[in-house]
């Protein structure tokens, strides 16, 4: 059975604190972020769906109708997304678990919990090649992920009444091109992700005493970590110090590095729209709210 229109929804995600430092066995914690999402919709078509190299969307679509037995169906998917690509904000995940639900929503098929992972992990492996899970994972969830890589993922709650301000560069990320700076490095890294980690350990005591003095303390003293590996760059330096300066009480760069987009921490809503104005006038192409 069919519908004439099948629709999909899925919310992205950031890295709060612990980026890179994950391959060395130091944990990174994840937050969904509800409140921006993508739609996708499936709709009747003349010709099949054809599965497209490399292009995760593709994969998404084409793992659903092999599971539902309906491989080389007649539809097309149209999508709807308010995240942008290449950012750190788990696009890729986002588009595809919404595309997957799509689809079987168009079948009017029940789709769990566990079927739709696996799915979107296959999805994941174009995009990401050895994806940790992390962004299907966070982007599936509504409280916050601890992960730790060869260990697992732990949920934490957060309840902290603050806000965390997302500002989006304008550059696309390049997280393969940063991981090869940080491995050129060679050992010089190793003091600097163990600082990390035991700044991420910080960090999670903060979120359970609801310290936000504290953690905003750390996520600025993370960003200084990063750009003394290199991973940061010159436009998300600017905004962090503009966060900074403007009552944030802490930021960093958020993601693989070399773009993408950075996340202040302030205490109210009121706060965190004025500090989204400043951002943009300092040249965020973008901001987003969320309220933790």
């Amino acid at each position: 059975m069919t519908k004439e229109m099948g629709v999909g929804r899925a919310h992205s995600k950031i890295i709060l604190i612990g980026e890179h430092a994950v391959v060395y066995g130091y944990p990174a914690i994840a937050l969904p972020l509800k409140d921006i999402t993508v739609t996708c919709r499936i709709v009747p078509a003349e010709t099949p769906w054809q599965l497209v190299k490399e292009d995760p969307l593709s994969m998404a679509v084409f793992a659903s109708l092999e599971q539902l037995g309906f491989a080389g169906a007649k539809i097309s998917c149209r999508v709807d997304s308010i995240v942008p690509q290449k950012r750190g904000m788990g696009s890729s995940a986002a588009i595809s678990i919404a595309a997957i639900r799509a689809v079987f929503d168009y079948y009017q098929a029940p789709l769990d919990k566990k079927t739709l992972e696996i799915l979107v992990n296959r999805a994941e492996m174009i995009a990401h090649m050895d994806p940790s899970g992390l962004d299907a994972k966070t982007c599936l969830s509504d409280v916050a992920i601890k992960f730790i890589r060869n260990v697992g993922f732990t949920d934490l709650k957060l309840d902290l009444g603050a806000s965390l301000v997302i500002a989006d560069t304008g550059i696309h990320g390049h997280t393969r091109e940063a991981i090869q700076k940080v491995k050129n490095l060679g050992p010089l890294v190793l003091p600097v992700f163990h600082r990390i980690g035991e700044l991420t350990k910080r960090a999670e005591i903060a979120l359970d005493k609801k310290d936000l003095n504290e953690l905003g303390q750390i996520l600025s003293d993370c960003h200084q970590e990063l750009t003394t590996i290199g991973v940061s760059c010159k436009k998300a330096d600017v905004l962090v110090q503009t966060a900074q300066e403007a009552g944030a009480l802490g930021a960093k760069i958020s993601g693989g590095g070399l773009g993408g987009c950075i996340i202040a921490l302030v205490k109210d809503p009121n706060t965190a729209v004025e500090l989204s104005k400043t951002l943009l006038k300092k040249g965020a192409t973008n901001t987003w709210i969320e309220h933790l």
